[in-house]
C-alpha cells in the first residue's frame, strides 16, 4: 500500500496537468464582464459595447479542418441582455461581422459552427483587415494547431479613443484595433502576441507583433496566469518569431 500511494500521487497530478485550462485570462472582479461558455471557445462578454471584451478557446490539430459549411447568416445572442447587436445594426454600416472565434476553426461542430455565428463573438471590421491580414493570422493559426497538435488562443477587441464611431440603431461602436495572443505548450513553452489597428491592415503579420507582457499593458488582461510562475514570466516577456516560423 506505501508503494501504491505515491504512484497514485503522481497520476493524480498528472491528471490535474493534462486538464489545466491556460485559454481563459483572469476574470475582472466589477467589470461587468458575463462569461459565455460555448461548444468551441469561452467569452467575456460586454453588455455596454455590445460586443466580447475577449475569446478564448484551445485549438487542436483535430478541429482545423471538417465538413460543416459556415453559416450565411448571424444571430443575436440570447443569452446575453438587450440591448443587443443584430444584423440591422451591421447591415450598410461599412463594416464588416468581424469574427473573433473564426468559423473555420469549427468545421468539426454543426453547434460550434452555429455559435461562431453568434454576434457575441462579432466585432465590426474593417472589410480589408477582415478579409486580408486577420484572416492570413487565422490560418496561421491552424497550420501552429496542425504542427504541434494545440495550441491556445485569447483574442478581441480594443477601445482606447473616448469617443468611438458607432453602427446601427444600437449604435455598437467600432474597434480601433484588435489583439490576438497564442500560447503553444508543445516542446519548449512559446507565446506570441499582434495588436493590429482597425483599417486596412495591408502590412504583413509579422509587423504587428508584440510580447504578451506588451499587450497586456496595452489591453489590461492577464492572460495565461494559470502557467506556472516561472514560465508565465519567460513566454510572457519576449518573443522569438523563429519559433513561430514554418
Amino acid at each position: 500500500m506505501q508503494k501504491v500511494l505515491p504512484l497514485l500521487l503522481t497520476l493524480l497530478i498528472a491528471i490535474g496537468s493534462c486538464a489545466q485550462d491556460y485559454r481563459l485570462p483572469r476574470q475582472r472582479r466589477g467589470s461587468g464582464e458575463i462569461i459565455l461558455k460555448r461548444t468551441a471557445y469561452t467569452a467575456s462578454y460586454n453588455p455596454v459595447t455590445m460586443q466580447p471584451n475577449w475569446v478564448a478557446w484551445r485549438l487542436t490539430a483535430d478541429h482545423t479542418t471538417g465538413d460543416i459549411h459556415r453559416k450565411p447568416y448571424f444571430q443575436e445572442d440570447p443569452d446575453v441582455p438587450e440591448p443587443r447587436a443584430c444584423y440591422q445594426d451591421y447591415k450598410g454600416s461599412g463594416w464588416t461581422h468581424g469574427h473573433m472565434c473564426p468559423a473555420a476553426d469549427n468545421k468539426w461542430s454543426d453547434k460550434a459552427m452555429e455559435e461562431s455565428n453568434l454576434y457575441s463573438n462579432i466585432c465590426p471590421q474593417h472589410a480589408t483587415l477582415n478579409s486580408g491580414m486577420w484572416n492570413r493570422l487565422e490560418m496561421r493559426c491552424r497550420q501552429w494547431a496542425d504542427r504541434w497538435g494545440e495550441i491556445y488562443i485569447v483574442c478581441g477587441p480594443i477601445f482606447y479613443k473616448k469617443v468611438h464611431e458607432t453602427i446601427g440603431q444600437h449604435q455598437v461602436p467600432v474597434p480601433e484595433a484588435f489583439f490576438k495572443v497564442i500560447l503553444c505548450m508543445k516542446g519548449t513553452p512559446k507565446a506570441i502576441g499582434y495588436v493590429v489597428k482597425n483599417n486596412d491592415g495591408k502590412k504583413r503579420s509579422d509587423d504587428y507583433v508584440n510580447s504578451i507582457d506588451q499587450v497586456e499593458r496595452i489591453t489590461g488582461l492577464d492572460f495565461f496566469y494559470q502557467l506556472p510562475d516561472e514560465i508565465e514570466q519567460k513566454v510572457e516577456a519576449a518573443y522569438n518569431l523563429e519559433d513561430w516560423k514554418h
